[in-house]
């Protein structure tokens, strides 16, 4: 009985080290995957397929894992130096989303997507600037992101790379353009409001001319339009007016009731006009 004892004394620590050992290899087993990741399993070096997300096993030193983001990625393209197709040198940079669609390819056909992708946008970049003149370049901005979009797209499908958008963040000019194009728009606002004055002068000589014709028709409204200027000077009080003629009696009584017979014939002819 005691000899029985202390041999199951001495299976204890035993014990107690495949216990362990067998937790430590459940531990290593277990994996839990995200629900926007999966993993890419490989087993003794062959691919094995993609697992996840949630819970599953592996084999302990047998197989191995790689996690891929299925979320969508923003790659900053930094300033690339372009020379534009007539001759500009530009400083342009870009963003670019992208996503995973297919983790087994994205692993398996090229080493570093991430990186790859970066690259690329580099070089496209270069290329459709650099075969657009400046004012494409700066006015059909929505077209550029979309052919950059689909060239990175096409080129980017075989490593299981989703190419969402491209789009360009700033476009930098050198300081001798950017002071011509300053004169430029200030040369066209000066056309513009030239073209605005001349076009004020046209309708206000149509409207002289029409009211030269009504002063044709009534010579006395003439002489009437005259005192209406002298009364609006003479509200200035330290202005001296000397008219080049004075009027006699005679003449303003005559003056008088002609204004009395052309009123009339205006007004009738004012509501001809406006209706």
């Amino acid at each position: 009985m005691v000899g029985n004892e202390i041999i199951g004394f001495q299976a204890l620590p035993l014990l107690a080290f495949i216990a362990l050992i067998v937790i430590t290899l459940l531990a290593m087993s277990i994996r839990v995957i995200r629900e926007y990741e999966r993993a890419v399993v490989f087993r003794l070096g062959r691919l094995l397929g993609v697992k996840g997300p949630g819970l599953f096993f592996l084999i302990p030193f047998i197989d191995s894992m790689v996690k891929v983001d299925l979320r969508i990625v923003a790659v900053d393209v930094p300033e690339q130096k372009i020379i534009t197709k007539d001759n500009v040198t530009v400083g342009v940079d870009a963003v670019i989303y992208y996503k995973v669609f297919d983790p087994e390819r994205s692993i398996t056909k090229i080493e570093n997507y991430h990186y790859a992708v970066l690259m690329l946008g580099q070089t496209t970049l270069r290329d459709v600037v650099g075969q657009v003149e400046l004012d494409d370049l700066l006015t059909k901005r929505d077209e550029i992101n979309k052919r950059l979009q689909e060239i990175l797209d096409l080129l980017t499908d075989p490593w299981g790379i989703k190419v969402t958008a491209v789009t360009l963040k700033e476009v930098k000019l050198p300081e001798g353009m950017l002071r011509a194009m300053a004169k430029q728009a200030e040369a066209e606002r000066w056309r513009r409001a030239r073209i605005i004055e001349a076009e004020g002068e046209r309708q206000a000589a149509s409207i002289m001319a029409e009211a030269a014709m009504m002063y044709e028709k009534h010579p006395v409204a003439v002489r009437l339009r005259e005192l209406q200027t002298l009364i609006e000077i003479a509200r200035e009080k330290n202005m001296v007016i000397v008219t080049p003629t004075m009027l006699g009696s005679n003449e303003m009584m005559g003056l008088i009731a002609g204004m009395s017979r052309v009123q009339p014939q205006l007004r009738e002819e004012g509501r001809a006009e406006g209706g």
